[in-house]
């Protein structure tokens, strides 16, 4: 029986019989984003939702009833939990619109003064290269953070210095439905002096976060290995998949396929996902460095590095860049900028300029596409 909720409201029906649920019960099912492979739906239960909504509110001390703009999609773990639950959470108003429009976008913000929206690093790429975008789009923003897919140091220090607000990074998965480590409002998330990457932050409460190497034994701090996650957000397994369940939730935590390493202050860096590593003669080339690298570079807007064939080196790194408008920068002087910055197995020696790079719906690059491509 389907309801019209503005319908019932009107008419002051009552609401329904408690349905008697507990916080292990599945709430939803949300698909992973299937950028290293297929969609698979992870069981998140109420109470895992409760969890990080609750999270959320008590992590971003935002005024009762603010307004939240739903910047990703409520389709996405993201926007379900740190927008919509969030802002019910917190009895606020949620701003919608109906696609992505940058444009549209910006003058919603204008209408509507949200105090805070989350977003991939490409819708704030995007917003900033916006020709009417201005820092009063902004102005009434007390948190805007950063989810969903990597975010470049240079990107976070472009868009401060041009519309004055810090992007506070995160990180997450729709398997810990939603966060599991973020930035703390009175905290900036600091950058490996090594290798250049951007924290996502501390992990939540009641939160463990592991690091392990192909054994399974933990790494000591600063030394890199897979990302693992032990918490009341971590989803149950995969809907109709118990085999893939049980690779990736031995015991109840999940391994979570990203590399990546925590310092002694606690702070969690990812490195990438696994499945994304390139080897190139032998050596391991992280395609995020790669990517960081040329974010800095003021032409490049989006970037994503891949590996392809090659009958000599085994597989050769190449680069795939979108330019900002009106900016222009020839292959060679992309590839020339990573050279004198990079080790020489690291720097792309092939770079092609698109006009836009493949996405998924939420605004996740598609790296796997990249390499079909070739």
């Amino acid at each position: 029986l389907v309801l019209d909720l503005f319908g019932v409201a009107r008419e002051g029906r009552g609401g329904p019989a408690d349905p008697g649920l507990s916080g292990d019960d599945i709430a939803l099912i949300g698909y992973t984003s299937g950028t290293s492979g297929t969609p698979k739906g992870a069981m998140n239960p109420h109470g895992a939702l409760m969890h990080n909504a609750a999270r959320q509110v008590a992590g971003h001390p935002l005024p009762e009833g603010a307004a939240y703009f739903a910047l990703a999609p409520l389709f996405h773990i993201t926007g379900m939990v740190c927008e919509l639950a969030a802002c019910f959470a917190n009895a606020g108003t949620l701003v919608l619109a109906h696609r992505f429009e940058a444009g549209a976008v910006l003058d919603a913000f204008l209408e509507h003064r949200p105090a805070y929206t989350v977003g991939p690093a490409t819708a704030f790429m995007a917003l900033a290269a916006h020709p009417a975008v201005t820092r009063d789009h902004f102005a009434s923003f007390q948190v805007i953070s950063s989810g969903g897919a990597p975010l470049p140091p240079a990107l976070v220090e472009r868009l401060r210095a041009a519309f004055g607000f810090y992007l506070r990074n995160g990180y997450g998965l729709t398997e810990t439905t939603a966060a599991s480590a973020s930035v703390p409002v009175h905290l900036e998330a600091p950058v490996d002096p090594a290798s250049g990457t951007l924290s996502v932050g501390l992990p939540g409460a009641d939160t463990v976060v592991r690091v392990l190497d192909e054994q399974g034994a933990e790494v000591p701090f600063g030394e890199t290995g897979e990302i693992v996650v032990r918490g009341p957000q971590v989803v149950r397994g995969y809907w109709g998949l118990p085999a893939e369940t049980a690779e990736a939730f031995p015991g109840g935590e999940l391994r979570t396929g990203d590399v990546g390493f925590m310092d002694e202050d606690g702070w969690l860096y990812v490195v990438d996902r696994k499945k994304d590593m390139i080897n190139a003669s032998g050596f391991k080339v992280w395609p995020r460095e790669v990517e960081d690298v040329l974010y800095a570079h003021p032409a490049v807007r989006e970037a994503a590095v891949v590996g392809v064939p090659d009958p000599y080196r085994g597989e050769d790194v190449k680069a795939y860049v979108s330019l900002r408008p009106g900016a222009s920068a020839a292959p060679e002087e992309l590839a020339a900028h990573c050279a004198e910055r990079l080790a020489a197995y690291k720097y792309p020696r092939q770079v092609e300029i698109l006009p836009v790079l493949p996405k998924t719906t939420s605004g996740k690059i598609l790296r796997r596409e990249l390499r079909d491509r070739g």
